[in-house]
């Protein structure tokens, strides 16, 4: 009954008590209809928690259906330290790599089946997209839309070309509104946040949320435990505004979540806002009615940007300035993704000197730079575009200086407070895919390469090759990780300052007299450090698995240090 009245509660807040009862009505019957068909079961995160990031079809082989050849990869390669697989958009898509959904309920014919995803689950937890701020253009829903059907009217955002739209946050250079003919040839001017092929859903209409709360509900039904819901700050449109964190968008993430636990209490609600900063954690509400895990969006070009500068200095200051609004959340932490690597979780992080600093660097690597037009009727640079190891290190480097920097990286990801979430392509060491944009003309085809799974596998396994030192390196730390419970993703954290070549992280847990450092050298020289003020000896160092007597530490060019020790040792 409770759960009933925050419902209504909330759908009469969006929807007004006439519509909301409607809608109300409407809910309860999915909430009965798919409470048959799912079993509760518990999902506690704990350290042991990595979830890598890939496509259905990321890895292919001759002959035999992505989704099957991605669970042999799994299978063969990273079982034993990844428990939780992302998979990326994999329903019938017309555009930008399956973020254009053309059939919410469907797996695309060019990946496999459902039978496919459902194997997959039996063996790993799964995360599912809910692109749910826009869909395909061919989608059954739009084409029923234009041609007049009852049941889809008002389930997109038809506009006067007229209204003034200025205020509105654009995320895209392109623009805002696109026509579209029906079937009689009349124009209409359909919001589109992102591009033509994606329009925008109208949530103002109750009928639209029945519809997506039936797509997230059958995903939780085909097995997913957390379901990541894609560019959701822009999901709900008030002209006049920015049409961006509006509260009606808190109050549709907080009614979703109240909804989506009546029938599965253990599932897990992600948001991916690639915002500023303190826009981003908004997501979290008040610990325990929005999201569980927020993005984090800004330890990507924050880790870029020191080291480039091989200075510590706002990484450390930002990093300091973490919270959490409960002991019920967590961050998402990932270095790189099927997208670019954003700039405006950075824009009041680091100043306008140091934003070029990583886009002149980043362009004179081979890579790219997405720009979005500001209010002001410019624009400004959005998101870098390449491979994250093209990113933090040169291409001209050896490849063990280039391992060494991807793999420090990757080491602070790992022990930041949360859970960490793993790209493909930087697990296995890929750089950019230049010839990619090429080919499709779009900048983020750069980092989504498809790969023969037969030849990664070699490359995977001979000595000296990148791939091979960087894959080696990362199943390393992971198994570490996997097995210490100080990296726990609700544990306490602080953050030292050691000197701006250096970044150092404390890790702990409530009642437990036992620590963890995590030290990191961002410089390309020998560093000496004395932590003695900060812990007692001996200590034990758990990636070399060697005993420390002394409480100067010397660290190498890129070094990693994971210190383990007892707060009250005699």
């Amino acid at each position: 009954m409770v759960e009933t009245q925050k419902i209504a509660h909330y759908l009469f807040e969006l929807y007004g008590k006439e519509e909301g009862q409607k809608a109300l009505a409407g809910i309860e019957t999915l909430i009965a209809q798919y409470r048959t068909k799912i079993s509760p079961c518990t999902y506690d995160l704990s350290q042991e928690d990595m979830i890598l990031i890939t496509y259905g079809d990321q890895v292919v082989r001759v002959d035999e259906e992505p989704l099957v050849t991605l669970k042999h990869f799994l299978d063969e390669q990273v079982k034993e330290v990844i428990n939780t697989v992302h998979i990326l958009p994999f329903y019938p898509y017309s555009s930008d790599d399956g973020f254009s959904v053309i059939d919410y309920k469907d797996v695309s014919p060019r990946m496999g089946a459902w039978e496919h995803i459902e194997a997959l689950g039996k063996e790993y937890r799964l995360m599912f997209d809910g692109v749910i701020n826009h869909i395909s253009q061919y989608s059954y829903w739009f084409k029923s839309f234009l041609a007049g059907e009852e049941k889809y009217r008002g389930f997109f955002i038809d506009m006067d070309p007229s209204v003034d739209l200025s205020k509105v946050v654009r995320p895209r250079t392109l623009p805002l509104l696109h026509e579209y003919k029906d079937e009689t040839g009349k124009l209409h001017y359909i919001w589109t946040t992102f591009s033509k092929d994606q329009v925008d859903l109208n949530y103002k209409n109750y009928k639209v949320l029945l519809a997506v709360l039936d797509a997230l509900l059958f995903y939780v039904q085909k097995g997913a435990k957390i379901i990541r819901l894609d560019a959701i700050a822009f999901v709900w449109k008030e002209i006049g505004t920015e049409c961006i964190h509006l509260p009606q968008t808190h109050a549709l993430i907080r009614l979703m979540r109240t909804v989506l636990h009546e029938v599965s209490s253990e599932l897990m609600i992600i948001t991916e806002t690639n915002v500023p900063h303190e826009e981003n954690i908004s997501y979290f509400g008040d610990g325990e009615n929005e999201a569980q895990m927020v993005y984090n969006f800004a330890l990507p070009p924050l880790l870029a940007h020191t080291m480039l500068t091989e200075n510590t200095t706002a990484l450390t200051k930002w990093a300091k300035s973490l919270q959490l609004p409960g002991d019920k959340v967590c961050f998402f932490n990932f270095t790189a993704s099927h997208d670019g690597c954003g700039l405006r979780p950075v824009s009041s992080l680091l100043d306008q000197k140091e934003i070029d600093h990583l886009v002149e660097t980043v362009e004179k690597r081979g890579g790219y730079v997405s720009y979005r037009a500001t209010q002001e009727g410019g624009k400004s640079p959005y998101e870098l575009n390449a491979s994250y190891i093209d990113i933090v290190s040169d291409p001209s480097e050896s490849n063990e200086i280039r391992a060494k920097k991807m793999l420090l990286t990757q080491a602070v990801m790992l022990a930041m407070p949360g859970v960490p979430g793993i790209y493909f392509h930087s697990l296995v060491g890929s750089v950019s895919d230049r010839e990619a944009v090429k080919k499709t003309a779009q900048f983020r085809s750069i980092n989504r390469e498809k790969l023969n799974y037969d030849l990664l596998a070699k490359e995977l396994e001979t000595p000296g090759n990148l791939r091979a030192m960087i894959f080696r390196g990362y199943k390393k730390l992971l198994s570490i990780r996997k097995n210490e419970p100080l990296f726990h993703p609700y544990g306490e954290f602080s953050f030292l300052e050691l000197g701006e070549n250096l970044f150092a992280i404390v890790r702990t847990l409530k009642n437990e007299d036992q620590k963890l450092l995590a030290l990191y050298n961002f410089s390309d020289k020998m560093i000496s450090c004395n932590i003695a003020a900060y812990i007692p000896f001996p200590a034990m160092e758990i990636i070399a698995n060697e005993r420390l007597e002394n409480a100067t530490i010397i660290l190498a060019p890129y070094a990693i240090k994971w210190i383990k020790y007892k707060e009250d040792i005699s």
